[in-house]
């Protein structure tokens, strides 16, 4: 029940309106008994400028920003955590007596679902696609000891600027490639991640960027995708035996770590897990 001292969590985005976030931190809120309630606001980009101030205005305590404002709001913020700096994308906020800060949990939602399911230290990388999520992604394995990155994507001017970026501003020389070159990469790879959208619903019949027979078993496929659950590549990666990483665990993951930014409390990542797969309409994560 709502009432004058519930305190206020949300999610931006334009659009907003198929987020499961709300649903999955409202399950959590509840399962902890706090008087906290989790929002969709539809944002449009033209008032994007006016976001941070009316959320001071509001007293709303923290927001998770999606599509298509992960950027645009940085210029509006007060401060900005060093990672999300890097990345170029923030998609949490805390407000705190009147400061709001950026931070992006993509990334470390990210290492956490791998880290889970596989050792990341001084393996070799390589990363499909050149967008926000592969900057996200790429920056974070910068902190966590793999031997190399590289960078595929369809459009190679992406991925060099992308990959220069990320040299200049760590301790790694980040390789890059055409997408289409990836069977001259994959001999020596460890892990594969999916930033593109390839397979994601509706485009579920889209071939898969890789293919059974150029993997190995000892890879871990993670896929970053989570509509479907199995999506192309996961498909390819069980035919070899590969360990597979679902998109779902980075997304639950995310939203653990903003919660414990807002509030400093640990979520019921168990909860919020069940909620996500009744939603999606899955029964059990099984082997993901």
């Amino acid at each position: 029940m709502i009432d004058g001292n519930t305190l206020l969590f949300g999610i931006v985005g334009d659009p907003v309106g198929h987020s499961l976030s709300p649903l999955m931190h409202n399950a959590n809120i509840e399962s902890l008994g706090l008087n906290y309630a989790y929002v969709p606001f539809h944002v449009k980009k033209e008032n994007i400028q006016n976001l941070i101030s009316g959320a001071k205005a509001l007293n709303i305590q923290g927001l998770n920003v999606t599509i298509p404002h992960k950027i645009e709001v940085i210029k509006y913020l007060d401060e900005i955590d060093s990672l999300a700096e890097n990345i170029g994308a923030v998609n949490t906020i805390k407000f705190t007596d009147g400061i709001a800060k950026g931070y992006n949990t993509d990334a470390i939602g990210a290492m956490t679902a791998l880290k889970e399911k596989t050792d990341i230290k001084n393996k070799n990388v390589l990363v499909l696609g050149a967008g926000g999520a592969s900057r996200a992604i790429s920056y974070a394995l910068c902190e966590e000891d793999v031997n190399s990155i590289t960078i595929l994507n369809r459009h190679i001017n992406k991925a060099e600027a992308l990959a220069d970026d990320i040299s200049s501003k760590t301790d790694y020389t980040v390789s890059y490639d055409l997408q289409s070159n990836s069977n001259k990469y994959l001999k020596d790879t460890d892990i594969i991640i999916n930033t593109t959208p390839n397979g994601m619903y509706p485009h579920v019949d889209d071939k898969p960027l890789i293919y059974a027979q150029e993997m190995n078993s000892d890879m871990a496929v993670f896929d970053i995708v989570y509509t479907p659950l199995e999506t192309g590549i996961l498909k390819e990666a069980k035919k070899i035996g590969a360990t597979r990483i679902s998109g779902i665990k980075m997304f639950l993951y995310q939203g653990v770590e903003s919660f414990k930014i807002w509030t400093g409390i640990d979520a019921n990542s168990k909860v919020m897990e069940d909620v996500i797969l009744k939603a999606s309409g899955i029964d059990d994560i099984g082997e993901f």
